[in-house]
């Protein structure tokens, strides 16, 4: 026996039959229709880096955030935000599935592109050198100085005064020994040099007690005498000027100027790669918070990150208490971390691509970041 559909659609006439075809498509297609309409819910990890992600009472807020919150609303995504000021173990919860991708200000790196996926850059930005607005390391006077007198500079000087020594020393024993009331009273090399390596020092300082007693050697030692004024003068002078350069301007100006320093930066983050390269004194932090606290109670001496948080945060939190130092070094690209070989990247990436063309994106850097350099 036929069932009531098939024996009423039997029983239709043939006319009507093709009409109820077509209605029972149309219904079909709203069904679907309907279904794609509804949004789709994804988790997406937020770490606090400002100002790409911020934490405010009514939410996360910041240009990552934004641009986000964007393309979710055009590809009719419903986005559940799990804010995290853990910026060290965020990488596991991806890796987990946890979330379906990361909203922060994470650089582009040959390491993570073997394990995640990266969206169309978000931005382009490099790392720059924070230090406290008082503009030295927060090292005592003292400090200051056994840095310079153990520094390369010293080195040098110490080198070239050393020269200066021994060859005067060698003409002056050449010249004036073998007497008793001479410079080097015996002939012999040893101990004779070390009596006129002691002259020579003596008199390099003005500090000379004896005269050479051959005219030759004393004449010479009277010229040399003259050098040693003008040498001491020279070494003060830039001992002087360096002290006072640094007390202006700070030990610390540019990245030639980090290494052996304390530095602080986000852990496994691209400043700590660079910083353990140049052999600085690296102290890694899990949170922006972290760092920038340690900066102001003079933990480390300087802080590396990319450019536009230390911006934000000098001109906002830290406004008159820290500055920025040197050039910005080391540009890479920003972009949404996704799980490797995860669809949803694409469809993020041409969505940015749209938002780009159609003057959303600039409206938003403008938000963000002013008339900064893109």
């Amino acid at each position: 026996m036929a069932p009531p559909l098939e024996k009423g659609i039997a029983d239709m006439p043939s006319f009507a039959r093709p009409c109820f075809a077509i209605f029972g498509l149309l219904i079909g297609l709203m069904g679907h229709a309907l279904a794609q309409d509804q949004p789709q819910d994804i988790k997406v990890l937020a770490g606090i880096v400002p100002p790409f992600v911020m934490q405010q009472d009514g939410g996360p807020a910041g240009f990552s955030i934004d641009l986000w919150n964007e393309i979710a609303t055009r590809l009719s995504l419903k986005t559940d935000y799990e804010v995290t000021s853990d910026l060290d173990g965020m990488a596991d919860k991806l890796r987990s599935g946890e979330v379906k991708a990361i909203v922060t200000g994470a650089y582009y790196t040959t390491e993570r592109d073997r394990e995640f996926d990266f969206s169309y850059p978000i931005l382009e930005a490099g790392l720059q050198i924070m230090v406290r607005e008082t503009g030295g390391t927060g090292e005592t006077p003292l400090r200051d100085v056994l840095g310079l007198l153990f520094s390369r500079s010293a080195a040098m000087w110490l080198g070239v005064a050393f020269l200066i020594i021994i060859v005067p020393a060698h003409l002056v024993w050449l010249l004036d020994r073998g007497t008793e009331d001479s410079t080097s009273p015996g002939r012999a090399y040893w101990p004779g040099i070390l009596h006129a390596m002691t002259w020579a020092t003596t008199a390099l300082v003005s500090q000379v007690q004896q005269m050479p007693r051959q005219w030759f050697a004393r004449l010479f030692g009277l010229l040399w005498m003259f050098a040693g004024v003008v040498f001491i003068a020279l070494y003060t002078a830039q001992l002087t000027a360096t002290l006072t350069v640094q007390q202006i301007h700070g030990a610390i100006n540019g990245p030639d100027d980090l290494p052996g320093k304390r530095v602080g930066t986000i852990a496994q983050s691209v400043a700590a790669d660079y910083l353990a390269s140049i052999k600085a004194q690296i102290q890694q932090f899990s949170s922006y918070d972290e760092m920038f606290k340690a900066l102001q109670d003079q933990k480390v001496d300087a802080l590396l990150m990319p450019s536009p948080s230390l911006r934000y945060y000098a001109a906002h939190q830290g406004e008159g208490l820290v500055k920025l130092v040197g050039p910005e070094f080391r540009r890479q690209d920003i972009g949404f971390v996704f799980p490797l070989g995860d669809p949803l990247r694409r469809k993020v990436s041409s969505t940015l691509l749209a938002l780009r063309e159609d003057g959303t994106y600039e409206r938003l850097y403008q938000k963000w970041f002013g008339d900064d350099e893109q």
